[in-house]
C-alpha cells in the first residue's frame, strides 16, 4: 500500500538540512531503485521553487510499504530526523487515484 509521511520542520532549519542531505537523499534513491517511490520532496517555506535562505518548512514523501508500520519506521529512520529537521512527522495511508 502507498503511504504519506508529512514532515515540518522545526524553524531555521536549512542548516540542519544541507548536512543531512546526501543521506536523506540515497534513502530516496533505493525506495526509488526498487519502484516503491511515488514521489518526494520539500515544501518551499516562500513561494518560490528556490527559496534560497528562507529554507523549507517540511517535506512530502509518497512511497509503497508493507504496512503502516513499516512505513513509520523508514520515517522514524530518516537522517532529517536524527539531524533535527522535523519538528514532527506524520505519516497516513494514501490512496493514489491520478494522474
Amino acid at each position: 500500500m502507498l503511504y504519506a509521511i508529512i514532515a515540518t520542520d522545526v524553524a531555521n532549519s536549512l542548516d540542519k538540512r544541507l548536512g543531512a542531505r546526501p543521506a536523506h537523499l540515497a534513502r530516496l534513491q533505493q525506495l526509488k531503485q526498487e519502484g516503491r517511490l511515488v514521489l518526494a520532496g520539500p515544501h518551499p517555506a516562500v513561494d518560490s521553487s528556490d527559496p534560497g535562505p528562507a529554507g523549507f518548512s517540511g517535506s512530502l514523501v509518497v512511497a509503497e510499504f508493507e504496512s503502516l508500520e513499516a512505513a513509520r519506521a523508514w520515517a522514524d529512520a530518516d537522517p532529517y530526523c536524527a539531524a533535527g529537521v522535523y519538528a514532527e512527522v506524520r505519516v497516513k495511508p494514501f490512496n493514489k487515484v491520478l494522474p
